[in-house]
């Protein structure tokens, strides 16, 4: 007799008129066969970053809604951020335990393939509702969005109109990340290049002591701008939907900027030292389903892959719509990441 016959032999009403002892062994050995069933399952682990899973972000609602249909464990392993992913990655190599990696962007695509740990996702993505047209056989797009200064309208009467204007006129502190472990941080070192071009560093070196901190991650610099260590910090132009809805207030808002914004595209794959592939292949198909979609405007406060299917919260009309969106090609920022990043090292130490 197995697990599972036993626990469906005993009815409830009949365990009730056992005597105590008897219905206490009944009631551990019941606990013991769910735990044994649970054991059985497989588990799939999920390497991504740490604001996607906390309680408020949506890897929980994630990890349920795939349990629910797979027969499996969904386990996170979070690092700070999505440029700290890759670093895991590559450090890891072929050992690594993860099936998934999810929280790249499309800027670290180029160098996360040439670490030959991904598979093909096997899926038709055509039909996607992205600002370009995306056909890699590998990377699966589940949020898209654009990065953008956020201030504290209490403090910030008017906030620049562009990043010329940041950088040359304005006199308000800000809080950023590191673009070598943060891909916000990374954002906005591309965006500094693709206004400035060969002046990047020169317009770093500019900002450089109206700089309250740089942080290894997204979510430390947020907590900061909130506990008002600064009247700016980098974001994206979907953070101030979350104050709406959440905190039913407008008090943070996004600066609109002249130029245009750097558009990030989030990404996830599965790896070929996985020992469930068809598993993190469902779990990819899944993050694009809309049963998924519809968690993440609300949780990760990114747009949807999947506009037709997901009705956005009325705080979404009131965000900023960048005039242009700014993208490196992935090859571009692969070829050139490590030169970009010295530039803005020299930068900041001027």
């Amino acid at each position: 007799m197995n697990a599972l016959t036993v626990r469906c032999r005993v009815p409830a009403a009949a365990a009730l008129r056992l005597a105590p002892g008897i219905a206490f062994g009944m009631a551990l050995l019941m606990t013991a066969s769910a735990n044994a069933l649970a054991d059985d399952r497989p588990t799939l682990t999920v390497y991504t970053y740490s604001s996607f899973d906390t309680e408020w972000g949506p890897g929980p609602q994630i990890k349920s809604g795939f349990e629910e249909i797979c027969g499996c464990t969904v386990s996170y392993v979070a690092v700070d951020d999505g440029v700290a992913l890759l670093s895991r990655m590559r450090l890891e190599g072929p050992s690594t335990n993860a099936d998934v990696v999810l929280g790249l962007d499309m800027n670290l695509i180029a160098e996360a393939r040439e670490l030959d740990l991904l598979i093909p996702h096997g899926q038709q993505l055509d039909d996607l509702d992205l600002p370009i047209d995306w056909s890699d056989d590998v990377f699966v797009p589940f949020d898209w969005g654009y990065f953008a200064f956020v201030y504290d309208s209490q403090s910030v009467e008017t906030p620049p109109a562009s990043l010329r204007a940041l950088v040359e006129e304005s006199d308000l502190e800000l809080l950023i990340q590191d673009p070598r472990t943060s891909t916000p941080g990374l954002g906005l070192l591309l965006w500094v290049k693709a206004v400035y071009g060969d002046d990047a560093g020169d317009a770093w070196a500019v900002m450089r002591d109206r700089i309250v901190t740089v942080t290894s991650g997204w979510s430390e610099a947020y907590g900061l701008f909130q506990e008002g260590e600064a009247p700016l910090v980098l974001s994206y132009s979907t953070s101030p939907a979350y104050h709406i809805v959440a905190e039913e207030t407008d008090r943070y808002r996004a600066a609109a900027f002249d130029e245009g914004h750097y558009m990030q595209i989030e990404v996830a794959a599965a790896t070929n030292t996985s020992d469930h592939p068809e598993l993190a292949r469902s779990f990819l198909e899944y993050l694009t389903s809309e049963d998924a979609q519809s968690i993440l405007p609300v949780t990760n406060w990114m747009y949807p892959v999947r506009n037709d299917d997901v009705a956005l919260p009325a705080a979404f009309d009131n965000l900023i719509h960048p005039s242009e969106a700014l993208l490196f090609d992935p090859e571009t920022v692969r070829d050139n990441r490590s030169d970009w990043v010295d530039e803005w090292l020299d930068g900041m130490s001027r």
